[in-house]
């Protein structure tokens, strides 16, 4: 029986006149990527580059997520071909290549995504989820329209290069990183600092006159609004791990407030202090 794939993030894009909100999944969670695709956002981000993700991890979450009307983005850790090749073989449409630096970089980026004679990527389509195992028609021919790539600009040296990293043909977009931009700019941890933000805006000129779309990450609400007024066509605005970590400690401040250490807590519990012996098998 033959099937049919997804449109591709480019397809999205191209499709609507408004930009795509969307968020990380750093969790490694098949479960935790399905309640993210079915919040009504545009696109989520699997994360292989810093968050335990593996392939298994997630093929797992492209499963999850295939039955909600939500574009899944895989982040590939380096421009490594040959893992690229594998996360495609998943099925992923959608891949996000960190750290390309140069219009060099993205081509082999392009090529990593495109069979021959167009790029390198090996053919597997009979052994992969990527055609259904040749359910889908004319995989093969039609490869380079089920795929789309997407490169991400953050450093200085891919901010002076953008103009031509976006030009590259097979490109599909650039996504903008503040926090490892900043780093590079000698200003770690300042994501904010108006020079970031004044490359991240630079960046977004000579993207959008190559005439390519062009994201970027940004949690804070006014400086998300901020950047979509500066012609933003897609963003990330949370992460999973990061919704969890500050909503369970907004809980742990209702409640209980400051409490002290873990260990005072704990000793609090137990009806002691926290210099005091545990308690024999009551816990």
């Amino acid at each position: 029986m033959p099937l049919r794939l997804t449109p591709t993030f480019r397809d999205a894009l191209a499709s609507t006149r408004r930009p795509l909100a969307g968020m990380w999944v750093c969790s490694g969670s098949a479960l935790v990527a399905e309640i993210a695709a079915g919040a009504g956002l545009d696109w989520v981000l699997i994360d292989m580059e810093h968050a335990p993700n593996g392939l298994e991890s997630v093929l797992a979450q492209l499963q999850a997520v295939a039955a909600y009307p939500v574009t899944p983005v895989v982040r590939v850790p380096s421009l490594d071909q040959v893992l690229i090749k594998q996360v495609l073989d998943l099925g992923a449409q959608n891949v996000l290549v960190p750290m390309v630096n140069s219009a060099a970089d993205a081509a082999t980026a392009v090529a990593a995504v495109r069979y021959p004679p167009r790029g390198r990527r090996g053919v597997g389509s009979a052994l992969g989820r990527s055609a259904r195992w040749n359910r889908v028609d004319d995989y093969l021919a039609e490869a380079d329209g089920h795929v789309s790539l997407f490169v991400q600009v953050e450093t200085a040296e891919a901010v002076a290069a953008a103009s031509a990293i976006a030009a590259v043909d097979g490109v599909d977009g650039v996504f903008v990183g503040p926090s490892d931009l900043a780093a590079s700019m000698g200003l770690l941890g300042a994501q904010t600092h108006p020079d970031v933000v004044a490359a991240v805006r630079s960046t977004f000129e000579a993207v959008r006159q190559a005439g390519k779309p062009v994201g970027v990450n940004a949690f804070d609400p006014a400086v998300a609004q901020g950047y979509l007024d500066a012609g933003a066509s897609f963003i990330l605005v949370g992460a999973d791990v990061a919704l969890l970590a500050r909503g369970s400690e907004a809980l742990a401040a209702r409640f209980i407030g400051d409490g002290g250490t873990v260990a005072d807590m704990a000793a609090d519990r137990a009806g002691g202090t926290a210099g005091d012996a545990p308690p024999s098998a009551s816990y």
